[in-house]
């Protein structure tokens, strides 16, 4: 038994180790497996919410009083590892694991200081901002809102370092641990809900999720530390590398900035529409968010750290080589399951949410809402890939202009369409923006990869 299991590894490295493609496989695979038991823990529960909550007020108000935190997280958290990963990656081929560790350093104390400022700026514009995005909300409603946002405000600090510490992990490409530790999350918020009664419910929802966020980033910070990593925040100096992340920083920073407002817009649009509507636009994201979940972290978590390193080495035809490998890959995979799922949708949202708070009346919105959201898929992974090869080229000024169209597209489309569709009209308005935005992404990465030569300058 222990015979065949050593053969089976030492056939999986060496099949792994055969090119860059098969590499960037392998990894998918990893990757992809341990991310599909973590949106089956987070399907689970949505389960749990939907029984509990329904399209109610109480999961509005939680809705709106994490939006702003999560797209904080993503704009500094989320932003990160497109700028930090291919200079990382190529200060460790070429200067060595020390040159290596003081940026890492240099880049956690800065992080540190963005995170408790953008803390602080959050808790001081609460009372100004909330009203603004729950415009629809009545006072009772807007109160809870509020009260839910303080307990989720420490989960920017959690994401924050957790952000940081999977970049390091993915760029050394070890996959497994940063993929799976998301697990923690939604099986802690399961276990309480399941625990309290109905009225206490949303609040163990918020305090169920910034301690599960807790955890995650202990573990990781844990599994770096045994890479032999030191996680102590330190400032080395401004050296040209981290002028170069700060550099590659600020326009993903930018881009994130807009294209996460498009959410916010859409939220604060549904809350219009009366009751319920932004628990059913919610709702009708699920499954494409499950979807985009799984895709976009498996090809951004596996490809970024292959294109900077063939970049780092001048690998320009390895690139592009690689780009149209997997464009035509995820397209394959993609597009057959969009159309079953669409086909499907209504039968789904009756057979996964419809008990308890959830009705029939609900299933037949958010199924509409779903079937709309679930056109974004190929889009949105197709996208990832070449966000990912601009990023790695580090073009990511390139990056703002698109969003800055995809905001002024969200914002034209919503208004359109929510006058014809109502919160079905939203859910069009975001797949009709990835559309034209994917269009975008195809054109800039084709155009660097074919007529630029790659760049491989600190």
């Amino acid at each position: 038994m222990m015979n065949t299991i050593q053969l089976g590894q030492q056939w999986w490295k060496t099949w792994q180790e055969s090119s860059v493609n098969t590499r960037i496989f392998a990894a998918m695979l990893t990757v992809g497996g341990l991310t599909v038991l973590v949106k089956l823990a987070a399907a689970v529960k949505e389960l749990v919410i939907a029984y509990q909550f329904g399209t109610s007020d109480a999961l509005d108000a939680f809705i709106m009083a994490f939006l702003l935190p999560a797209f904080v997280i993503e704009l500094i958290g989320g932003s990160l590892n497109g700028a930090f990963i291919p200079t990382y990656i190529q200060v460790l081929q070429h200067e060595g694991r020390a040159a290596a560790q003081r940026l890492f350093s240099t880049v956690m104390a800065s992080s540190i200081v963005l995170v408790v400022a953008a803390s602080v700026l959050l808790t001081l514009l609460v009372v100004y901002a909330l009203p603004l995005l729950a415009f629809g909300f009545d006072p009772d409603k807007l109160a809870l809102t509020r009260r839910l946002y303080y307990v989720l405000l420490p989960t920017l600090l959690c994401c924050g370092f957790a952000a940081v510490w999977s970049a390091v992990l993915n760029a050394s490409e070890r996959f497994a641990l940063a993929a799976v530790i998301p697990i923690v999350t939604p099986l802690l918020t399961v276990l309480l809900l399941l625990g309290v009664r109905n009225r206490d419910g949303i609040l163990i929802l918020a305090i169920g999720t910034v301690v599960g966020l807790m955890l995650e980033a202990t573990v990781l910070g844990w599994g770096l530390k045994r890479q032999g990593v030191s996680l102590m925040p330190w400032w080395c100096g401004a050296s040209p590398a981290l002028k170069q992340v700060l550099w590659q920083y600020l326009p993903v920073v930018a881009a994130s900035f807009l294209m996460g407002s498009t959410a916010l817009i859409a939220m604060s649009m549904a809350a219009t529409l009366g009751p319920g509507s932004v628990s059913a636009l919610a709702y009708g994201s699920k499954a494409a968010t499950i979807l985009l979940g799984i895709g976009s972290v498996v090809v951004s978590t596996t490809v970024l750290p292959h294109f900077s390193r063939m970049v780092a080495v001048g690998d320009s035809a390895g690139v592009r080589h690689t780009l149209k490998t997997y464009a035509r890959l995820i397209l394959l995979v993609t597009l057959p399951l969009t159309v079953i799922l669409i086909y499907y949708s209504e039968p789904l949202v009756r057979i996964f949410f419809q008990r308890g708070a959830f009705t029939q009346a609900d299933t037949h919105v958010v199924s509409q809402v779903q079937a709309i959201y679930l056109l974004q898929v190929p889009l949105f992974v197709l996208s990832i890939l070449f966000v990912r090869v601009i990023s790695s080229l580090k073009a990511n000024h390139l990056l703002l202009w698109g969003t800055v169209i995809n905001l002024i597209l969200t914002v034209f489309f919503n208004y359109l369409f929510m006058q014809w569709f109502q919160v079905v009209g939203v859910a069009l308005s975001i797949s009709l923006m990835y559309l034209i935005s994917t269009g975008y992404l195809i054109y800039v990465g084709m155009r660097l990869t074919q007529n630029q030569p790659v760049n491989t300058r600190t």
